[in-house]
């Protein structure tokens, strides 16, 4: 049987057989890499974090990419589309996440065109 708990002596979430890899980041500003793809990217910083998403020419991340970004630290991270990316409808929106331990997810659904799902305020 697979081991699909997720528990402090796992570094990996397993669940329906999938893996997932945690990215930890906790400077203040990180931009999402290829290698962040399908992968849970954390936060962890006591003052604000933003987090960008690239254009597509910077980081050609295929449509369809999901990228999952959990808020644990104590300083609350926002979402940022880089340079000509469009998260929510919004060119270069921002959308900062509820609070600590909040999580979105993001959804590459066109080339510069991502849709973020989660806790986290309006994208402005």
């Amino acid at each position: 049987a697979t081991n699909r708990a997720v528990t402090p002596a796992n570094t990996k979430a397993t669940y329906s057989g999938i893996s997932r890899t945690l990215n930890a980041q906790t400077g203040t500003t990180y931009t999402l890499a290829l290698a962040d793809a399908g992968k849970i990217v954390t936060s962890s910083n006591a003052g604000t974090q933003v987090v960008t998403i690239p254009p597509h020419g910077t980081i050609p991340f295929p449509t369809g990419t999901q990228i999952d970004i959990y808020n644990l630290g104590a300083g609350i991270a926002s979402i940022t589309g880089g340079t000509g990316v469009t998260l929510n409808g919004v060119s270069t929106g921002t959308g900062a996440m509820n609070a600590q331990y909040a999580a979105v997810t993001c959804f590459k659904i066109a080339d510069n065109v991502w849709l973020m799902t989660g806790a986290h305020a309006a994208v402005a």
